[in-house]
């Protein structure tokens, strides 16, 4: 299969790169992402495209959500025209934030969307951007992405964990923690069926059991062997720029039910990162 992914360096394109290392990936220096017109140009003769690009400071989106939403929402929008009229299938990860957050039981992927921010603002906009193209496109919403790479959860949990006997966490927000390489695994996955003639559709991913962010934080450093004592507090005890969903549980029945691909265990997905790490007790 001929793969075109847009996105080079971050969690899920550098998990792709592994997966399908044949495919083009377009980084900033080929595909800007604040010029949409440059991002559907850079669409050619490929048997799928897959956008592992976003803006994905949440917080900095509170102050400059004219850019991200052009990077999150027009950008992908360009790229999902693009596609339609090649008629090459198009594959788009967005977010958990394009909810509200409210109630406990999981997210549907035909739930009334109803993002608490800019960064989710942003998001939904790209969602959009991509229905109206009208070709055969994928929405793949997934949360709390974690790897090896980059900036995320474990790592900044690893470090702060070396270095303190406690740490604050907040309990009061819950969600599937996702492994950037099963989400790379489920895209792929997803393209190739959709090369073959699969219809598309919005789908969520996201790894199981649902846990809070105190909870999570307590296995990786059980799992580290790290001595640092995780405290449980409230949202409100952590206040930032961007406000958090406090449920992004999401059902992901709908993606097994047509694609086969089941929720992963993000225990075990933890387990891999520590050892790429170096960092499993």
């Amino acid at each position: 299969m001929r793969l075109l992914v847009f996105g080079r360096t971050g969690q899920v394109a550098t998990e792709l790169a592994r997966v399908v290392p044949d495919a083009v990936f377009l980084g900033r220096d080929r595909a800007d992402l604040m010029d949409p017109d440059a991002c559907a140009a850079a669409v050619r003769d490929c048997d799928a495209v897959i956008n592992a690009a976003a803006w994905t400071a949440v917080d900095k989106a509170e102050s400059e959500e004219a850019a991200a939403t052009v990077v999150n929402g027009a950008a992908p929008a360009a790229m999902a025209r693009a596609c339609a009229g090649l008629g090459v299938p198009f594959l788009h990860v967005s977010t958990d934030y394009v909810f509200d957050g409210t109630g406990d039981r999981p997210f549907r992927p035909d739930d009334p969307t109803g993002p608490l921010g800019a960064y989710g603002r942003s998001k939904l906009a790209g969602e959009i951007g991509v229905r109206a193209a009208g070709g055969n496109a994928a929405i793949l919403r997934t949360s709390w992405v974690v790897s090896a790479h980059g900036a995320n959860f474990v790592k900044t949990m690893l470090r702060l964990g070396r270095e303190r006997e406690s740490l604050n966490v907040v309990a009061d927000q819950v969600g599937g923690p996702t492994p950037a390489r099963a989400i790379a695994g489920a895209l792929v996955g997803m393209a190739r069926a959709m090369a073959a003639g699969q219809p598309g559709g919005t789908y969520h991913f996201s790894g199981a059991p649902d846990v809070s962010w105190a909870d999570f934080a307590r296995e990786i450093m059980a799992q580290a062997g790290l001595a640092c004592v995780v405290n449980d507090i409230p949202t409100s005890a952590y206040p930032t720029p961007a406000k958090r969903p406090a449920n992004s549980r999401m059902d992901c029945s709908a993606l097994e039910r047509d694609f086969g691909i089941v929720r992963p265990d993000w225990r075990a997905g933890l387990a891999e990162i520590l050892v790429e790490l170096g960092a499993k007790a």
